[in-house]
């Protein structure tokens, strides 16, 4: 897979998007298709409960997926290793910062948590001016990680002119 990556260079790439241990496949195959629809480039933090070859990432990622750009890092601290220079935000609900209210850029890096926890507590703490939220009523706790997904990168694009 990775020498198909060259589908992309970087300075094409407009944003980043990170999948921390990701748990459903279809969530991942919606968010790789937002990513090719958006120039991003995916990033999945290891362990996954799924393999990529599974039929509900590549139904959700339909003929849009051999044109994703993505990469698997084996934790937390190798992806981190690779992104220096770049503003990392990570998307929780355990934040008052919204995410509207940012000035994103190109090359920006948004991580997002497994469907059933989110980001760890102390990675959530150690990067606490990094966090970001979308607004949502009090009557649900989370909104769909593939929805979160778009919402966000479809404003940060927004954001540098589509």
């Amino acid at each position: 897979m990775e020498e198909d990556n060259a589908k992309m260079k970087d300075h094409e790439i407009n944003f980043h998007v990170v999948l921390y241990q990701p748990e459903i496949p279809s969530n991942t195959g919606n968010i790789g298709r937002i990513c090719v629809g958006t120039n991003s480039m995916l990033h999945i933090i290891k362990p996954m409960r799924f393999l990529l070859t599974d039929k509900l990432v590549k139904r959700a990622g339909l003929d849009y997926w051999d044109k994703l750009v993505i990469k698997i890092h084996d934790s937390f601290e190798d992806f981190l290793s690779e992104f220096p220079e770049n503003n990392i935000y990570f998307c929780t609900t355990k934040t008052e910062n919204k995410f509207a209210e940012r000035k994103f850029i190109k090359g920006d890096v948004f991580i997002f948590g497994p469907e059933s926890k989110g980001i760890p507590e102390d990675i959530l703490y150690k990067y606490q001016k990094r966090n970001i939220t979308i607004p949502m009523s009090s009557k649900i706790r989370s909104i769909n990680l593939s929805n979160s997904v778009a919402i966000v990168i479809y404003e940060a694009w927004r954001q540098i002119g589509y």
